[in-house]
């Protein structure tokens, strides 16, 4: 993450795809979805959507989606309609992938309209997300068309924008990406000597004994973590 100027900041996608994952998991998402749309914000970012901005803005909403509200409205062949009875856009692509790759396998293109969704512009995405699962993906409005396009293995070709985002990060405006983290902060335990024991690969007991990694090859000293924290202030004045 880099300072371009004191108003916008170049954020790299692991600080990007870190913020989404705890602010979704503070959502009514169910655990193993929200983890398939961690992506999505950065992409809208990259793609000059409604990005961070959105997802901050959308986050009380949030709270009470339900992706299983999403339904097939109509099938005709190749075509499939949703109905994605007032969800947001990012929690319909997942099923809608998914949909089209299905149709593709069977019909060799496929078309998908979504009714009754919000942010439809963010659908935009899905021509971004295709390649991941073997296909391209037009986006006109909330119309989606797909047709094969086989899985290289080279992240350049099959994710362009994935490879951007690695490349260069997104620029993203200062103050409204520290809010993104402070409110993703809300996903974090508070701090106490209890919650300092669990952290990591291992769990500290009261005594001392260690539950989990017990190799210790980086000369961790986990004695601060078997004490109360005050306690160990007052050493570190005393010494």
């Amino acid at each position: 993450m880099n300072i371009l100027s004191s108003t916008t900041m170049r954020v790299m996608p692991r600080e990007m795809r870190l913020m989404s994952e705890r602010i979704f998991s503070l959502s009514s998402l169910p655990k193993g979805f929200f983890l398939a749309v961690c992506d999505f914000p950065m992409y809208s970012q990259k793609r000059g959507l409604g990005g961070f901005e959105l997802l901050e803005r959308r986050f009380g909403d949030f709270k009470s989606a339900d992706p299983a509200r999403i339904s097939v409205a109509a099938e005709n062949g190749s075509t499939i309609g949703l109905d994605a009875n007032g969800e947001h856009a990012w929690f319909v692509l997942p099923t809608a992938i998914d949909l089209l790759g299905e149709l593709v396998a069977r019909h060799g293109s496929a078309e998908l309209t979504v009714g009754n969704v919000a942010d439809a512009d963010e659908l935009a995405i899905a021509a971004d997300l295709g390649g991941r699962s073997g296909l391209a993906v037009t986006v006109l409005g909330n119309l989606l068309r797909a047709k094969p396009a086989p899985v290289k293995g080279d992240v350049r070709a099959d994710d362009p924008m994935l490879w951007a985002l690695l490349a260069g990060g997104v620029e993203i405006e200062a103050d409204l990406w520290w809010r993104i983290y402070h409110l993703a902060k809300r996903a974090l335990a508070t701090d106490s000597v209890v919650s300092r024991r669990h952290a990591g690969p291992m769990i500290v007991n009261e005594d001392g004994t260690v539950i989990g990694r017990k190799d210790n090859d980086d000369e961790t000293d986990v004695s601060f973590l078997a004490s109360n924290l005050s306690e160990r202030i007052k050493e570190g004045a005393g010494s």
